[in-house]
């Protein structure tokens, strides 16, 4: 920012006209008024397994007498071969008064049975609606005597870093308890599923808080209170909300069908690294490079390819890899889009309907033969690498399917170019620089080549365990 002069009075006003944005907003002189309001709205969730018993002898043979005896008893449980009773506490809110509640999916998950307690006291049994795994989302179902005070999903997007918000649950299983921050940070990635995109914030947040509400200043729900990051497993303020936005979509679909219906284009995509960039000679890191397109999806019958970046999907801008499964998961199936795609340095937009996301199919099983050394190997000096024949041999040993193509990665060099980007024994590199490869020697011949010819990163295509990535190698 530069400096400007102002002579006398007029100096302060200016400054004062400048600074009166980034002004900090008051914290407000209680929550007590909107805590008061919204309490009733969130409930205690408790939950009882039945797990199986070990198998008799479980506990090891002692000698008589020993004094472990007993330690090992009180860990094994006095009954061997008896059922064990679990139970785990949680929270939840009311989103309507007829007694639908919205909780965490590891709050309720592989419980015989389900008890809501109300903030009165009332418990009511629950059922489950319908859950959600991969966002860790559940909705359940009471039948409540008169109707019950209910909250409601806000806009997570409107959420900003540095907004007053409130969390309510029950930690440690001590009753319902209210505590204050403010948004910490937006997009998280915590690498609990496909569709992170987390709201991190200071407010107090425990065990037993999970599956309980987050709510701004309006008392809108903008989060569901889902993990925390602790050595300790208390707060250190650093907790984890999934975003009313997508909760939103996806209890509306639980209560509709009771499982979560997403939307499927076909493709496997990942993220732009800067050497992947200037290997396919993309003036940006920003979208999702497409690395493999299903044969017969929606992508393949759009016309995308490997290699195009997808930078837009129905209107909305694709800033990186994990914003494109979001979109694409709350597009309504049967809908037909836009999907601007760089390819080549040209831009162009294709026509694409998504489709239902169905359950991944099972791998198909490697070809088995007798483990045998792998022969006809090249070494690249340049980055690290040592590539061999993918033949009957090579595939045993790497537990390579029949159907995958190319030469196979036999060993790496520590401190190379391909260490860095973890490549390793069993990867089998498809192509180079788009260049099909079929021999260790048609990729030993590329890769000089391109060396000789000043090329900064080779591009590779690479297969690992049935998935297409490519990495780019700086060239020594």
């Amino acid at each position: 920012m530069r400096a400007v002069k102002f002579p006398g009075l007029c100096a302060v006003l200016a400054l004062l006209v400048f600074a009166a944005p980034a002004m900090a907003r008051p914290a407000p002189d209680s929550f007590a008024d909107l805590a008061a309001r919204l309490l009733p709205t969130v409930v205690n969730i408790s939950t009882s397994q039945t797990l199986k018993a070990p198998p008799q002898g479980a506990m090891p043979q002692l000698p008589p007498g020993s004094p472990l005896e007993d330690l090992f008893k009180n860990f094994l449980g006095p009954k061997q071969g008896q059922p064990r009773h679990v139970t785990s506490l949680g929270s939840g809110f009311v989103i309507d008064p007829s007694g639908f509640i919205v909780t965490n999916n590891h709050v309720i998950e592989d419980s015989d049975q389900i008890t809501v307690s109300l903030q009165d006291g009332t418990q009511l049994p629950a059922k489950v609606v319908g859950r959600d795994v991969k966002t860790d989302l559940a909705l359940l179902k009471v039948t409540p005597k008169k109707p019950l005070p209910a909250t409601h999903f806000g806009d997570s997007d409107k959420a900003r870093i540095g907004d007053w918000v409130i969390a309510i649950g029950d930690p440690f299983g001590i009753g319902s308890t209210v505590t204050a921050g403010i948004v910490s940070a937006r997009n998280r990635n915590i690498n609990a599923g496909p569709y992170d995109d987390f709201i991190q914030t200071d407010a107090p947040i425990n065990r037993g808080n999970s599956g309980g509400p987050l709510f701004n200043m309006d008392g809108d729900v903008i989060g569901i209170n889902s993990a925390i990051f602790s050595p300790s497993g208390g707060s250190v303020g650093i907790g984890f909300a999934i975003p009313a936005n997508l909760a939103r979509a996806v209890t509306g679909q639980l209560r509709q069908f009771g499982i979560a219906r997403r939307g499927w284009i076909g493709v496997r995509i990942q993220e732009v690294t800067p050497e992947i960039a200037e290997g396919l000679g993309l003036p940006t890191t920003q979208g999702a490079l497409v690395a493999d397109v299903s044969k017969g999806g929606p992508a393949a019958q759009a016309g995308l390819v490997n290699g195009d970046l997808v930078t837009g999907f129905d209107g909305k801008p694709v800033g990186d890899d994990r914003a494109l499964p979001r979109i694409v998961a709350d597009t309504p199936i049967g809908k037909t889009v836009n999907i601007d795609v760089l390819r080549k340095g040209r831009k162009q937009t294709l026509r694409i309907t998504v489709q239902k996301l169905a359950e991944d199919a099972k791998a198909d099983k490697p070809v088995k033969a007798p483990p045998a050394p792998v022969k006809n190997q090249s070494k690249l000096s340049q980055l690290g690498l040592t590539l061999g024949a993918l033949d009957g041999a090579a595939r045993a040993k790497f537990k390579i399917g029949g159907g995958v193509m190319g030469v196979v990665v036999t060993a790496v060099d520590p401190g190379s170019a391909a260490a860095e980007k973890n490549m390793r024994p069993g990867d089998v590199v498809v192509d180079v620089a788009g260049q099909a490869v079929k021999t260790p020697d048609d990729a030993m011949k590329k890769v000089e080549a391109d060396a000789k010819a000043g090329k900064k990163v080779e591009l590779m295509l690479v297969n690992r365990d049935g998935d297409l990535v490519y990495v780019g190698l700086r060239l020594n």
